[in-house]
């Protein structure tokens, strides 16, 4: 007359456990959709569009800038250099990346200039940005040394 107890080894069923799992974890919680116009950034965060690909814009030079040779185009009287190659040559030491960069210029109010699919062609064959990059900013050498004293005094 002795009962054996139940094997230890066999799962319990599907029912023992609270919501029907066998893992004995609750089942994952469900979140309704959320509508697409919740995902889009406020217009005042979004970059203007490109240049237009106005042979004028187009015209590439190196201009000596902080003890260092920077691509520069003229845009509308305005002399305005490459954003990402400036950083690398005077910011990346200070600064966490190109994104924090881009942050810090919304806070300061600048807005760079978006390079022309023409420009960046340019540029990549420069040098002056790395050969998989297809969007690039620009802005004017004044711009620039507002960036880079927020950079520096920014502790």
């Amino acid at each position: 007359m002795t009962s054996s107890a139940p094997n230890s080894t066999t799962p319990p069923s599907a029912s023992s456990t609270p919501g029907g799992s066998s893992s004995g974890k609750p089942p994952p919680p469900h979140h309704p959709p959320t509508p697409l116009h919740h995902l889009s950034k406020p217009s005042s965060y979004s970059s203007p569009p490109p240049l237009a690909c106005n042979p004028e814009h187009n015209v590439c030079k190196l201009i000596e800038y902080r003890g260092a040779q920077v691509a520069a185009f003229m845009v509308d009287g305005r002399e305005l250099i490459c954003l990402p190659q400036a950083f690398e040559l005077f910011l990346k030491h200070l600064v966490g990346g190109l994104h924090t960069v881009y942050t810090k210029l919304k806070r300061l109010e600048i807005t760079p200039v978006v390079c022309n699919v023409e420009q960046v062609r340019i540029l990549r064959g420069l040098g002056a940005i790395q050969p998989g990059v297809n969007r690039c900013k620009l802005i004017s050498c004044s711009e620039f040394d507002t960036l880079y004293e927020d950079c520096t005094n920014s502790k």
